[in-house]
């Protein structure tokens, strides 16, 4: 295990941390350009494909239309949960403790940790809970959850173990939460739709 910052970092992820960011360093300027952007765009084109997967789900029963209802929250919850694991782990950044250059515009803030990484954890529950509304979607959402993780140790600010852990934490947690919010709900909607609507009162004749 490597010593670095505040817990014992496993000794080849700082590895791989090194080759992948000494890499990223001397590649073209173009695809530097393109992952340093596709780090954030990615999250918003997950985003995009869970909103046409969840607007394919609002024309269906009541489950389909529970799953288009739920369907942000699992990204939520994980994004909680890993900012809960932040806060226990405490681990320093690498762009901070490794001293690798890095293509990133700057390396976060001390007590910004690194473990798990947010961005893999949403692109994962996003790319699982796009993949339970629609396989077509979620056969395309998944790739792209991958180059999303990957870009955030390209860039330098997190570890290898670090994604792998999010991504897998936010796939773990869209599994579970999905089925798990939209049964109530979509039971929600059958009472609903059962229950008849007061008609209103006509006014008098005189």
């Amino acid at each position: 295990m490597a010593d670095i910052g505040s817990i014992d970092v496993p000794e080849i992820s700082a590895e791989w941390y090194r080759d992948v960011v000494d890499a990223a360093a001397a590649s073209p300027e173009p695809v530097q350009w393109f992952v340093g952007h596709a780090t954030e765009g990615v999250i918003l084109l997950l985003g995009a494909l869970l909103v046409i997967a969840a607007l394919g789900r609002r024309s269906g029963g009541p489950r389909d239309r529970a799953l288009a209802l739920i369907s942000p929250l699992p990204a939520l919850l994980a994004y909680v949960g890993s900012e809960w694991f932040k806060t226990v782990v405490d681990e320093d950044r690498p762009c901070r403790t490794v001293g690798q250059a890095i293509i990133a515009g700057a390396c976060p803030p001390p007590g910004d940790w690194s473990f798990p990484s947010n961005h893999a954890t949403i692109a994962g529950a996003l790319a699982v809970t796009t993949l339970l509304l629609s396989r077509r979607l979620g056969l395309i959402a998944l790739p792209l959850a991958a180059l999303g993780a990957f870009s955030r140790v390209f860039v330098g600010v997190h570890y290898p173990h670090d994604v792998i852990a999010g991504v897998l934490f936010g796939a773990l947690v869209a599994v579970v939460a999905t089925p798990l919010l939209a049964r109530p709900t979509a039971e929600l909607l059958r009472r609903r739709a059962r229950t008849p609507i007061p008609k209103l009162a006509g006014r008098p004749h005189p």
